[in-house]
């Protein structure tokens, strides 16, 4: 009930109104019936608009931390993410990842549409990373197609690591729905995975026109720090070598 309150009366009309977003591609989401929605992932927002842009219900996986805070606190936050459309990773099962996989399978064993990130993460620079396999897993053990979804810019609405971001217009583009049942029962196989996902990412390229870089997005996080930290490290060493330089000047002159 919180959802659609949230969705078509307290902050699906505002939404609408200030930011206008565009949709292409919905008729490719059935009306009826489970379906895996596989979306590039730019910014925090993007839970926002690409579920405002259908008439059905998108639901996605959250830390269980979000359900479980103690406290008053704790409580609007449960409300809140559960009306926005999020549920708990299920931590039945041996790690995170597993415990995701059965809340995306009691989902989809409902008829109910699933969203998820392949990339695991947020794009740090707005370009389009390796996928994780578990979309793949998830499609082959669910029996779900998969549809392709492309966020464009939330990245500006809503930018990583900013507080304020500016005003546009975001896209939503849907691919048309990706069937995986030629690969029935080979959801072990880790080439057959890899091959999936790698479709998946392809199709989600060609929708939001990133930039593809074969690495997975945390990996290349921490190359891009580590790169940050040897330039700070060599300009330090730079300032520190013009001051020497600057201090032997007088020396010389006066000897």
């Amino acid at each position: 009930m919180l959802y659609w309150f949230l969705k078509w009366i307290a902050l699906g009309p505002v939404l609408r109104l200030v930011f206008r977003p565009k949709a292409y591609g919905i008729d490719h989401v059935p009306e009826v019936g489970p379906a895996i929605l596989a979306s590039n992932h730019l910014s925090y927002a993007d839970w926002l608009f690409m579920p405002l842009t259908l008439t059905r219900r998108v639901t996605f996986v959250a830390k269980a931390e979000y359900f479980t805070t103690p406290g008053i606190k704790g409580w609007f936050q449960k409300k809140f993410f559960t009306g926005a459309g999020q549920v708990p990773i299920d931590r039945s099962g041996a790690n995170a990842a597993e415990g995701a996989m059965k809340s995306a399978m009691k989902i989809l064993a409902e008829g109910e549409l699933f969203g998820i990130y392949p990339e695991g993460t947020r794009s740090h620079d707005g370009k389009l990373y390796r996928g994780k396999t578990g979309v793949a897993r998830l499609a082959l053990e669910s029996g779900a197609p998969v549809i392709p979804c492309a966020v464009v810019g939330t990245d500006v609405v809503a930018p990583t690591g900013k507080v304020y971001g500016t005003w546009t217009r975001p896209v939503v583009r849907f691919g048309k729905p990706l069937d995986f049942s030629r690969y029935a029962g080979m959801e072990n196989d880790r080439y057959i995975l890899r091959s999936i996902t790698d479709e998946i990412m392809y199709e989600i390229m060609r929708l939001s026109g990133q930039e593809y870089v074969d690495l997975y997005a945390s990996k290349a996080k921490e190359l891009d720090k580590e790169k940050a930290k040897q330039a700070e490290r060599e300009k330090a060493e730079q300032e520190k070598a013009a001051r020497e330089q600057a201090a032997d000047g007088p020396e010389q002159k006066a000897s």
